[in-house]
């Protein structure tokens, strides 16, 4: 079972690019890893210029692409109005970015932020669509 740096040798983190063997070895992490590991991992994917902060940008692409993604783009709030709502909540010191310390402990205590987290890998949508398309054709 791959540890959180196994994920931090893969080469998306290196290149910017990840094989299948690479995928294969993230997605293990995410359906059986540690909660910690998890966020780790997800703290590093969403940091997207690596800078090791998340910004406001970043996370508003993040929240946009999991309600894309998910098919809940028409929640009450806007991808605008979550991430604001998550800048505030989970922003301790008040600069703007996310540092990991923060995003870990904020994606504990902060229900909602943890659940769409934990939707932006859920992988039960693509599968019901590649098993709707076997059973079409």
């Amino acid at each position: 079972k791959p540890t959180i740096s196994d994920i931090e040798r893969l080469s998306l983190l290196q290149d910017g690019y990840i094989d299948f063997m690479e995928y294969v070895a993230a997605l293990s992490l995410v359906m059986r890893g540690k909660m910690e590991h998890k966020l780790r991992w997800y703290f590093r994917l969403y940091d997207v210029d690596g800078n090791g902060c998340i910004d406001r940008h970043e996370l508003l692409n993040i929240i946009k692409a999991i309600r894309a993604i998910n098919g809940s783009e028409s929640q009450e709030s806007s991808a605008e109005e979550f991430t604001n709502r998550v800048f505030d909540r989970i922003d301790v010191n008040g600069d703007g970015e996310l540092s990991l310390e923060e995003f870990v402990a904020g994606a504990r205590t902060d229900e909602e932020f943890m659940e769409v987290m934990m939707k932006s890998l859920d992988l039960s949508h693509i599968v019901a669509m590649i098993h709707n398309r076997r059973h079409s054709v």
